[in-house]
């Protein structure tokens, strides 16, 4: 199993109701926020529109410098009911030619 193909999501209650108005699958873009007050290197994650959470921040370091300002587009998918049970994760993101700076 490729690990960038299986990127949970970090995002908190506030985020939730967004989260399940989504389809199973969608469209998710990630963009710089070079202003978070909590993590410089923050990547906010986009769907329909709307913030849905961001990238963990130990991965987000990776990406920031590499990601244009306009952001770019990964795969997202609702993860499935055992895997938010069980984790609490609910979404996962393919990050599979999202470009990184190794």
């Amino acid at each position: 199993m490729d690990p960038n193909a299986h990127v949970p999501l970090v995002a908190g209650p506030a985020y939730i109701e967004r989260i399940q108005r989504l389809p199973s699958k969608f469209a998710a873009t990630l963009k710089r926020e070079p202003d978070n007050r909590f993590d410089l290197t923050a990547v906010a994650v986009y769907a329909a529109g709307e913030k849905i959470g961001y990238l963990p921040p130990e991965l987000s370091g990776h990406y920031f410098g590499a990601i244009a300002a306009e952001g770019v587009e990964c795969q997202g998918r609702r993860a499935p009911l055992s895997a938010r049970e069980n984790t609490g994760v609910e979404v996962l993101l393919d990050l599979n030619g999202v470009p990184c700076e190794a």
